[in-house]
């Protein structure tokens, strides 16, 4: 009896952890997550363009997006990266921000057409993306996100 209730108790608890992991990595692929999100080629082909299948631009999902191509090694990316972070908490649930790994993602890098770093690309619902080569300072960031991807008009 106390085996099969230890069983039943290890069995929910493999449950309701399930559930757990899987509701906050749903979340954690949002803008209500107010985080950077590490993004791989699988999920820019999904939800964001597969340019595998198509030739035209067409962006696949409802939420503006800025996508941070990178590399660990390159200084000015790593300036960047808090100023990404912030962005992310300041305009939680309005857009999400993605950081790609160039060297881990050589294919979807070349791809884009990533050719300096730190490359950022503003991804509005409708419209062509629009991209920042090089490290700028956060008003520089805001205005990209206010104007290109929240459709406000330039203070």
């Amino acid at each position: 009896m106390k085996k099969g209730i230890l069983i039943l108790a290890l069995i929910m608890g493999g449950i309701v952890n399930f559930a757990c992991a899987h509701s906050s990595e749903s979340k954690a692929n949002t803008a209500e997550s107010g985080e950077v999100i590490q993004m791989n080629n699988d999920m820019f082909l999904k939800n964001i363009f597969n340019y595998k299948t198509n030739k035209e631009w067409k962006y696949e999902g409802t939420t503006p997006v800025v996508i941070d191509f990178y590399a660990d090694w390159c200084g000015p990316c790593r300036r960047v990266s808090p100023i990404m972070k912030e962005l992310a908490k300041e305009y939680e649930g309005k857009i999400t921000i993605y950081k790609v790994d160039t060297d881990k993602e050589q294919d979807l890098s070349r791809a884009m057409g990533i050719q300096s770093l730190p490359t950022i690309v503003f991804i509005p619902v409708k419209g062509q993306p629009q991209v920042i080569m090089g490290a700028a300072d956060k008003e520089t960031f805001k205005k990209a996100v206010d104007t290109v991807l929240l459709g406000q008009p330039t203070k």
